[in-house]
């Protein structure tokens, strides 16, 4: 089976998910005997008016336990004050619930539209049939159906009860967006309350009966191995219930609480095996990705022939480091193994790929793994991995006691999954007048999904030519990708591989426009003058973001002595951004 890269997954997920989650899972009516009306996966009604959306992605601080709900309220016409929010579990009933990729809105767009316009047809016809009038001369409005020529109404508490027992629409209509009453408005964010009061619940927060807490000891070379290891010491800390290996390179110590786990672990005397790696260094990988900057490079973009340009030349060389996401709250999980199943609370960006990777690690069904979300405080793409998770569940079957696993910062920082160093070597020629007539961008970078299974495309990283796909109009362009190995743990980030493609070439944009003395904003602008799709990017909308940040952040009117602007811009998952900053020098 050939292995799926991240985003292909999450699209794939979503294309099958609305079919799926739509289809197979709704009843042959709204019926649900213990929860009121439930139409679909998505919504439930309750006789009391209180209005269930279920949340199939996970909240970070990014909003879906509010935006995915705007949606599915627009379509039902609800009263957004009665809206509450569930977070759901790991489910094949949602599709693929991998958040990332800034997927979650795009992802769940349809069907979560689709899931309150079911639920609005259906409460319409509920209340036509105990009126006992046309469908035609009911309408919904705000969390109501309403009879205006008999000024009457029902609430949709009040019709949850009949509009279960009726036959679930397959293809109601959706409103337009001139319609719309919910999405696009500024809401106030339905986790904001719980969170003001201490009242939500993060993984590091979560907590069962009977729970120990677990801290591991990690080899502190990537690839190596426990060879052998004294727990005498470990043992002899207070609280310490359990000292034992986990897999092949950690050492786990269980306790009653937290700081005597900690401690445990800091009396644990570990013989490592240190591999392949142990004398590997960051100027060793730096200097391997500047001397693979000649190998053989897969073309991402090609415009004209940069080689038979001449004239003024010049280049540059950027570099960016290996970066850990270090989320406000570390790696953390809860796990309860019981024999044949296990049931685990994670702040997990990927529950369904916790669930399959810890019942594969446990040896048990998949099935057999209960996986609860939990709120994450802060992902970045670093609860994409389940390390967390596993580890707690291996942890919980060893001691034969339910475990919270927490990792410290510095555990964090050491063991995590990166962002790719990479290396960019870029040149432009400019013509007589200073504008640039030729572009090159070289890439040199892992690829993460490459170092996960996936195969190379083209001989480069799929997502790679996705997110440095963004181009200007250059006459002659060449934008290409040298794809190298490392040991190093790779990891998604916030825009993965577009944050260090996008800072190169927008910042060598800007040393182009001083060689030319030219504006930056109005080079980006010739650069984008002509409306055209260049690589699947419309010039003409990246063009009106970059004048709207322009404009609305003053650019070109006088500032204080000592302040200056800067402005770049860039394209990413099917989104154009532009951004302006202002900083002040002194000195």
């Amino acid at each position: 089976m050939t292995p799926l890269s991240r985003r292909d997954f999450l699209t794939a997920g979503a294309a099958a998910g609305a079919g799926l989650v739509i289809g197979f899972y709704l009843p042959r009516n709204g019926a649900s005997p213990k929860n009121g009306f439930a139409p679909n996966a998505y919504l439930r009604i309750a006789s009391d008016e209180k209005i269930t959306v279920v949340v199939a992605r996970s909240e970070m601080g990014q909003g879906v336990w509010t935006a995915l709900p705007m949606i599915l309220a627009e379509e039902l016409e609800a009263d957004w004050k009665k809206i509450a929010v569930e977070q759901a579990g790991a489910s094949m009933l949602y599709g693929d619930q991998s958040t990332g990729g800034s997927a979650s809105v795009r992802t769940t767009w349809d069907p979560m539209r689709k899931a309150g316009a079911q639920a609005r047809e259906m409460l319409i016809t509920a209340a036509a049939l105990e009126w006992g009038v046309p469908r035609a001369t009911c309408k919904p409005e705000s969390g109501y159906i309403v009879h205006a020529s008999s000024n009457r109404r029902l609430s949709y508490g009040q019709l949850a009860d009949k509009a279960a027992s009726l036959a679930v629409p397959t293809d109601p209509p959706l409103k337009q967006a001139k319609d719309y009453k919910i999405v696009g408005q500024r809401l106030a964010r339905l986790d904001t309350p719980d969170k003001v009061i201490g009242k939500s619940g993060y993984g590091i927060d979560f907590r069962v009966p009977n729970m120990k807490y677990a801290c591991v000891a990690r080899c502190p070379v990537f690839g190596g191995k426990v060879a052998n290891f004294d727990d005498q010491e470990a043992r002899k800390i207070s609280g310490v219930t359990y000292v034992g290996k986990i897999g092949d390179s950690s050492v786990a110590v269980v306790a009653d609480s937290v700081w005597s786990a900690m401690q445990g672990r800091r009396a644990l005397k570990v013989t490592w095996d240190e591999g392949p790696n142990k004398d590997l260094n960051s100027a060793q990988i730096y200097a391997g990705l500047k001397q693979a900057v000649n190998g053989k490079a897969a073309v991402l973009y090609s415009a004209g022939d940069i080689a038979k340009v001449s004239g003024r030349r010049i280049e540059a060389e950027y570099q960016l480091p290996f970066m850990a996401h270090a989320p406000m709250e570390p790696g953390n999980s809860v796990a309860d193994f019981h024999g044949d199943s296990c049931e685990i609370w994670a702040p997990t960006q990927v529950p369904q790929d916790v669930r399959d990777s810890a019942g594969q690690a446990l040896g048990i069904d998949p099935d057999k793994v209960k996986v609860n979300i939990t709120l994450l405080g802060g992902g970045f793409g670093r609860r994409l991995e389940h390390d967390y998770a596993v580890e707690a569940a291996l942890v919980s079957k060893a001691a034969n006691t339910p475990v919270k696993v927490i990792w410290t910062r510095e555990d964090d920082m050491r063991n995590s999954t990166y962002r790719p160093a990479s290396y960019h070597k870029l040149s432009a020629v400019l013509d007589g007048a200073g504008w640039p007539v030729a572009f090159s961008h070289r890439i040199v970078m892992p690829g993460i999904n490459v170092q996960k299974g996936t195969p190379p495309v083209d001989g480069t990283d799929p997502e790679i030519k996705d997110e440095a796909s963004f181009v200007y109009a250059f006459p002659h362009a060449l934008v290409d990708h040298v794809l190298t190995e490392t040991p190093i743990p790779l990891g998604w980030m916030r825009s993965v591989n577009a944050l260090q493609v996008g800072f190169a070439a927008e910042s060598f944009i800007d040393e182009i426009a001083a060689a030319g003395h030219k504006d930056p904003l109005q080079l980006r602008l010739r650069l984008l003058e002509k409306d055209q799709n260049l690589n699947n990017w419309q010039t003409a909308r990246m063009r009106a973001v970059l004048q709207m940040a322009a404009d609305k952040s003053g650019w070109g009117k006088p500032l204080p002595a000592g302040h200056y602007h800067g402005i770049a811009c860039f394209g990413c998952f099917n989104s154009y951004s532009a951004e302006v900053v202002e900083i002040s020098m002194e000195g």
